[in-house]
């Protein structure tokens, strides 16, 4: 007799295993390209692993753009923008700050979506202990980072924001991979056009295959462990496990690329990380009104249905006096009459 399946077996890797794998994908694959900033920098670096994206999603997907509706296909190319904007800003970010403060710097832009969508019920604790983070990474008084590289990262929290609402709003015309496969060709082109003028003279095939690798660790990867783990996890555990992600890319950074942070920057980095997984939980907008209330009427007893009948019986009839209980066979009862629920016909 064959061994019974277990659903641990068959859910194989667990769920959370997946969202940080995929977490893991995504800082490993931004470490990655770090050796190509020197030669095309942040932005062009940005642009070259977008259309190897791009032309991934497309041969895989295979999708018949022609056959979509006109709403789907400009949702999908505002998104597409959307993601330019993000990789460009926060790869020109991590050109010029460390990797750990761009990514929480950059993670303020869920986090502020997901704050709003807690409402008023979300007091507020969780922006203050996001703005301190914030203040504590960037420390305005001191110098010590790039102002550029802190203006890129919160625009790419900005993009990132957007892309957000945007996807929500995409997924009620296309299914997730139909997304990515319109989205992302517009995001390449949208790179194509703000970096290629000033990179493509400095192009080598080095640097191409460099970018395609890095492009399947970015995003093709983590979307399909994203994808799985999402199934088989709530959104409120999903989204606390990807709160960790700035200390995720910190960890990638001192491991990767010798970026230790200061007392200053893990303090500001814990702060967001706090923030982040505080605003996945209390009471959201949008929540489903509680059900109507049913009104039942009281139970028919037999003294309802006699009364109903004697009530009946002394209505008039066409053309016999009030007193008289007959009606003669056939009549039809007077226009507007309207008959007792549960009435018993008297006898003729």
């Amino acid at each position: 007799m064959p061994a019974r399946t277990t659903p641990q077996a068959r859910a194989g890797v667990p769920a959370p295993a997946l969202a940080l794998a995929a977490m893991l994908s995504v800082q490993v694959g931004v470490a990655a390209s770090t050796p190509l900033f020197e030669q095309l920098g942040g932005a062009g670096t940005a642009w070259v692993r977008l259309c190897w994206a791009a032309l991934f999603l497309t041969l895989a997907v295979r999708l018949p753009w022609w056959r979509l509706p006109r709403r789907a296909l400009g949702g999908a190319a505002l998104l597409g923008v959307a993601s330019a904007a993000m990789t460009l800003c926060y790869f020109e970010a991590v050109a010029r700050i460390p990797l750990g403060t761009a990514s929480a710097l950059e993670f303020c832009g869920p986090l502020a979506v997901a704050l709003f969508a807690r409402g008023r019920g979300g007091g507020l604790l969780w922006p203050l202990l996001a703005t301190a983070g914030v203040v504590l990474l960037t420390r305005p008084w001191s110098g010590a980072l790039d102002p550029a590289g802190v203006a890129f990262a919160l625009l790419a929290a900005a993009a990132c924001a957007a892309y957000i609402l945007l996807t929500q709003r995409m997924g009620t015309v296309l299914s997730g991979l139909q997304t990515l496969a319109v989205s992302f060709p517009v995001a390449a082109l949208t790179a194509t056009a703000v970096a290629a003028p000033a990179t493509a003279a400095d192009l080598t095939w080095h640097a191409v295959w460099v970018a395609a690798a890095a492009a399947m660790l970015v995003p093709v990867i983590p979307y399909v462990l994203e994808l799985v783990a999402l199934r088989r996890m709530s959104a409120s555990a999903f989204g606390t496990l990807t709160s960790a992600d700035p200390a995720l890319a910190a960890l990638v950074g001192l491991l990767l690329l010798a970026e230790e942070p200061s007392a200053w920057q893990a303090a500001g980095i814990a702060l967001v990380v706090a923030a982040g997984v505080g605003s996945q939980w209390g009471p959201r907008r949008g929540r489903p009104a509680p059900a109507p209330r049913v009104l039942t009427a009281p139970p028919v007893t037999r003294a309802d249905i006699a009364r109903a009948a004697a009530e009946r019986a002394a209505l008039p009839g066409p053309g016999l006096p009030r007193s008289s209980g007959a009606r003669p066979a056939g009549a039809v009862p007077t226009a507007g009459a309207v008959p007792t629920a549960g009435a018993v016909p008297t006898a003729g």
